[in-house]
């Protein structure tokens, strides 16, 4: 019913707010000697999501594919966060997130207007 409902959104709702987790983490252990940034791939996460929601047979297991971030300048301590990076995905994971929110908001505030007869 989602799927109908809010089409390809509420499935990229769910991994927007999955990779902002992910995003934070990373920014938080940006001093943590050996710590590993990590990331969601979005658009191989929405399509196996999405197939799977279709009831495709070839999609199993976790439709989140996490990767691992290759810096551009390794650190000594062979931390891999660099935090310039991180602060620009998150502020586009947070502004694509928000987008999202205000089509799914509004496709709500419709249908309310409709079923209260508006």
């Amino acid at each position: 019913m989602n799927e109908r409902l809010f089409g390809i959104h509420g499935a990229a709702l769910t991994l927007r707010s999955q990779r902002m987790g992910l995003i934070a983490s990373n920014i938080a252990n940006a001093t943590t000697p050996g710590y590993k940034a990590r990331d969601i791939d979005f658009n191989a996460a929405l399509d196996a999501r999405l197939a799977r929601a279709r009831g495709d047979a070839t999609v199993a297991g976790d439709d989140v594919r996490l990767v691992w971030r290759t810096p551009t300048m390794p650190s000594l301590d062979g931390n891999t966060v660099e935090l310039n990076r991180e602060q620009v995905a998150f502020a586009e994971n947070a502004v694509a997130y928000s987008a999202t929110l205000s089509f799914v908001q509004g496709k709500v505030n419709t249908i309310t207007r409709a079923l209260k007869g508006e």
